[in-house]
């Protein structure tokens, strides 16, 4: 793992809203802290909603993590596109973050209740 990436369970449980929806919950979270960067919190898959997502062709290689796959959030309110991501198969050193879905802050809520 790269040295500036640190991933520890989340404590707590934690929620994410989008478009006026509750998108996932769960007490199973993972942190990730990536240098100076804010924390960012990962969702296993089996905690959100995964009928209110459908991926999208977008995609970003980073070199610690690896290719990131990106999905938009359907909601009454309408379409939030791109506003998750996953890294489907991530590197070894990251490995326990594989499959789970992380949401942009400016595109949706994550917070601890």
């Amino acid at each position: 793992m790269a040295e500036h990436i640190r991933i520890r369970k989340a404590s707590g449980t934690w929620v994410v809203r989008a478009g006026g929806a509750i998108v996932g919950e769960s007490s199973e979270a993972l942190e990730l802290h990536e240098g100076d960067a804010p924390p960012v919190i990962y969702f296993p898959r089996d905690d959100i909603g995964m009928a209110l997502l459908e991926r999208t062709s977008s995609s970003t290689q980073c070199p610690w993590k690896g290719q990131a796959s990106y999905y938009t959030v359907s909601t009454a309110a309408g379409d939030i596109p791109d506003a998750a991501w996953s890294y489907e198969d991530p590197l070894d050193g990251v490995a326990e973050i594989g499959g789970y879905l992380a949401f942009y802050g400016d595109k949706g809520t994550v917070e601890q209740l």
